[in-house]
């Protein structure tokens, strides 16, 4: 077997970082907002700027100033999304139909928590440390094993928790500053079906037609000893769709990380807040792929490229990227205000590509993603019914970093829009319950994709999502 045939299969098969490549979650890609029930009745609108939410303590620290004393928040969300496929065509190398059923629900229902700890100090409180637990990128999807979409993805399970302390200073009381270092844990599962049959017999094809002009044959000679090849592949079981294999990749590391943060008030009623998240750099040195391949492929390989396609380590540098976010609020009287955000991720230049290293005799593989940066934007609005309840709503524009031309079964990511809602009960003085709610709008996102073997898949996705947030916050 050649080596570029090994190295076109190895870009479907593997990948460390592949699990990343085409995760979607509710915020662009499988970039995750969801870390506070109150910024969710919102949209996220004042996410960094509205009075009284713990959250900043992760996403902008300067704003800590705006937190009213010792407290602990914490936060859950649950985000549901369906992801079901329709297909339109697929088709093996050779043009005979890709065997199996549409894979069944993608989507998920999964749990993303949050925690945060504030205490002022200093002269006059004009100092602040905090401690923060979020979980800033994750997604999971999984299709039936003998889906037929199999050779582009089975199951994609991504999650980065961040461990966070942060530190303000209060200039005065309309200018502060802040900057907060955190650890991030990276975990990567990615699995998919292998379509040996065509790469074994793809690559017979190819040598035979090689040595048939090696020996000063034309091209008339060189096709006929390739369909001799094929037909004698096929004989041994080896053709488009057949001797399926699995390939299952884990890895995970640390890395870390920063946010930097400064808030201005004009007013006692308007808070303009900016805050920059760093890019995360993740040197996945363990990595673990499981091949699993029928007893003749197995044998086959060890005489013809041995040291491929068997369990072994690999490492890739997966970045996670930056960001940039601006955040407005206004308080108009006792009981309005409302608030605006736009954030900008830098996906272009942290994901345009990821090189995966092989441990084994498996050719390095480019993985290219081409994601574009991406803009979030927000507006919402606050209204205080009365002293213990306050309403909340917002809409928002979520863009995504995918195009039709690269997008991909390991979940098919599109722009959506946000409906939110929430309320906030206030029972007393030292505790406060929020809850948020989303209900996403999407289009249906169609994919034309073709794998490495030559398995095209075409189709299209009805997606769905919601998200239900509550929180608790304790002043002490």
């Amino acid at each position: 077997m050649t080596a570029s045939a090994i190295a076109r299969v190895t870009a479907i098969a593997v990948g460390i970082a592949g699990a990343l490549a085409f995760s979607h979650a509710d915020a662009a890609a499988f970039q995750l907002k969801e870390n506070s029930a109150k910024g969710l009745g919102r949209a996220f609108a004042g996410s960094t700027s509205a009075w009284d939410d713990a959250s900043v303590v992760a996403t902008n620290p300067a704003s800590m100033r705006l937190l009213d004393g010792r407290q602990f928040q914490a936060d859950v969300s649950a985000i549901s999304f369906s992801a079901d496929f329709e297909k339109f065509g697929a088709y093996n190398s050779n043009g005979t139909p890709v065997s199996g059923g549409n894979g069944g629900d993608a989507g998920m229902i999964a749990a993303v928590p949050a925690a945060y700890f504030h205490v002022p100090f200093g002269e006059n409180d004009n100092m602040h440390f905090g401690v923060s637990l979020t979980v800033p990128f994750g997604f999971t999807t999984e299709y039936d094993k003998n889906w037929v979409g199999r050779y582009s993805g089975v199951k994609t399970d991504l999650k980065a928790i961040d461990l966070g302390a942060a530190f303000s200073y209060d200039v005065n009381p309309y200018v502060s500053f802040g900057a907060s270092v955190f650890v991030e844990h990276l975990t990567i599962e990615l699995s998919n079906a292998l379509d040996m049959g065509s790469v074994i017999n793809g690559t017979a094809q190819q040598k035979a037609a090689a040595a048939a002009l090696a020996a000063g044959g034309g091209a008339a000679q060189a096709q006929a000893a390739a369909q001799a090849a094929a037909q004698q592949m096929a004989a041994l079981g080896f053709y488009p769709g057949s001797a399926d294999g699995f390939v299952k990749i884990e890895g995970d590391n640390n890395a870390v990380g920063y946010v930097l943060g400064t808030t201005l008030s004009p007013s006692e009623d308007t808070n303009i807040a900016f805050s920059y998240r760093s890019k995360v750099e993740h040197k996945i040195t363990g990595g673990k792929a499981k091949f699993d391949v029928t007893p003749a492929t197995a044998a086959l390989l060890a005489q013809t490229a041995p040291g491929t396609f068997i369990n072994t380590s690999g490492k890739a540098t997966v970045t996670l990227p930056a960001s940039l976010t601006m955040s407005v609020t206004h308080r108009i009287n006792d009981r309005w205000a409302v608030m605006g955000d736009v954030s900008r991720t830098a996906w272009k230049t942290a994901f345009d590509q990821v090189t995966v290293d092989f441990a084994s005799n498996q050719p390095d593989s480019v993985l290219g993603f081409h994601y574009k940066d991406t803009t979030f934007g927000s507006i919402g609005t606050e209204y205080k019914l009365s002293d213990t309840i306050t309403l909340r709503g917002g809409l928002a524009y979520d863009e995504s970093p995918t195009t039709y031309a690269h997008r991909d079964v390991r979940v098919p990511d599109v722009t959506r829009k946000w409906l939110s809602l929430g309320l906030g009960w206030t029972p007393s003085e030292n505790t406060e319950f929020n809850f948020g709610y989303t209900h996403l709008f999407t289009n249906e996102p169609a994919i034309n994709v073709t794998s490495a073997t030559g398995n095209v898949l075409q189709g299209k996705y009805d997606v769905g999502g919601d998200i239900l947030a509550a929180s608790i916050n304790y002043k002490f």
